[in-house]
């Protein structure tokens, strides 16, 4: 199985790369104007319209490959998953408990510990007692 998902990896970013190619060999539909006005840009390898359909076809050929492998590749890989019932963001948020003794909140800002000696006080703002949708006004 290993081997068969290297394989169509290969395939898939090899037919990439041939699409990024073939792409931008291709000129625009405003070229052929140029052309026919003697810009010099008909005189091609493939001839005045020949290289339009090769490359088209060979640039849709290359899509279709790297779809099919695309799509493989998904299905390779998701039924590797394990098939739980539970979200997977429900495994990823695993919050660690603060230590014992650790000062949190507002005690680890510096500004609201004690001045320094012989500097007046300053009033820190209380912290809002709601964050996030809990500050939204309703009507």
């Amino acid at each position: 199985m290993n081997v068969v998902l290297t394989i169509v990896l290969a395939v898939q970013m090899l037919s990439a790369l041939g699409m990024i190619g073939l792409i931008l060999v291709q000129h625009g539909k405003g070229a052929d104007m140029g052309a026919a006005f003697g810009s010099g840009g008909s005189g091609s390898l493939f001839g005045a319209s020949g290289s339009a359909n090769f490359l088209s076809r060979t640039t849709g050929v290359l899509a279709a490959l790297f779809f099919a492998c695309t799509l493989l590749l998904a299905y390779f890989g998701g039924s590797a998953l394990p098939r739980s019932g539970s979200s997977v963001l429900e495994g990823t948020a695993v919050s660690a408990p603060a230590p014992a003794g650790a000062a949190s909140g507002a005690a680890q800002i510096p500004a609201t510990t004690a001045p320094a000696s012989g500097s007046a006080a300053v009033p820190v703002p209380p912290a809002p007692a709601a964050s996030g949708a809990a500050q939204i006004p309703t009507k």
